[in-house]
């Protein structure tokens, strides 16, 4: 089990989720009811659905929109969303996993090919990509949480295979199959988790020193999270600090 290292937010730069609240709570309440047409709409007997409330809650998502969307998969209500997954190379050679909840597979398939066109990308096939990554388990605390070596006591005892701590928060991982077991040990020694979902954790990082790489990586990596339909992008980039500080 992996100590103590720093870690870089592989989703997006910090601060890409202050965008218009209505557009995240869209794409939030988008999952919900996913996970609950997929499942019992109950949150406590459907893990994917208890997953998709806490983010919500973490978000501030108020409770009716949160209950509106579960009674939306209840009552057959709705736009049947499909689950698509697109792989592709950004600026500076950088992998992207971009993960899409759509009701429409043509409209979101030539937004991300655009996306990645106008930014120095390049939209691959599936799978040419994502053997650099490994499919995880993700359980993220603020740091408020507790500090570093009381975050991984707690993750231990729960049975998490790694976790990364730093000045941002906690990201504790585990199997898939783990998931929910691992997050209802640690909500009891830790409180309520600031996300519990499946990630992409690359196995390599990808490492961009220049300036003007990232600027155009975060240009496309903010395009991409823009769009309604995407809900999730994962990279394997790490910037060191020195850029993220002229980056501002």
């Amino acid at each position: 089990m992996a100590g103590h290292s720093k870690f870089k937010n592989i989703m997006y730069r910090k601060g890409a989720q202050d965008k218009k609240r209505s557009a995240l709570f869209s794409k939030l309440a988008r999952e919900i009811t996913v996970a609950a047409k997929m499942g019992l709409p109950d949150p406590d007997a459907n893990a994917r659905l208890r997953a998709a409330v806490n983010a919500a809650k973490a978000q501030s998502m108020p409770k009716d929109n949160i209950q509106r969307a579960i009674d939306k998969a209840s009552g057959g209500e709705g736009e049947n969303y499909e689950e698509i997954r697109y792989e592709g190379y950004g600026p500076g050679g950088v992998s992207l996993i971009v993960e899409a909840l759509t009701d429409n597979r043509n409209r979101t398939a030539t937004n991300v090919r655009t996306a990645f066109a106008k930014n120095g990308g390049n939209l691959g096939t599936t799978g040419s990509v994502s053997h650099g990554f490994d499919r995880l388990g993700q359980v993220t605390y603020p740091a408020s949480a507790g500090d570093p070596d009381m975050v991984f006591e707690a993750a231990l005892d729960a049975g998490a295979d790694d976790v990364e701590s730093s000045e941002d928060g906690h990201e504790i991982w585990t199997s898939v199959e783990n998931l929910h077991e691992v997050a209802k040990a640690l909500e009891a020694k830790l409180g309520e988790a600031e996300g519990v979902k499946l990630a992409w954790r690359p196995t390599l990082k990808s490492e961009v020193t220049d300036e003007a790489t990232a600027q155009t990586l975060f240009k496309l990596i903010d395009t991409l999270d823009d769009d309604d339909d995407v809900q999730t992008v994962w990279g394997n980039y790490d910037i060191p600090d020195a850029v993220m500080e002229k980056l501002g």
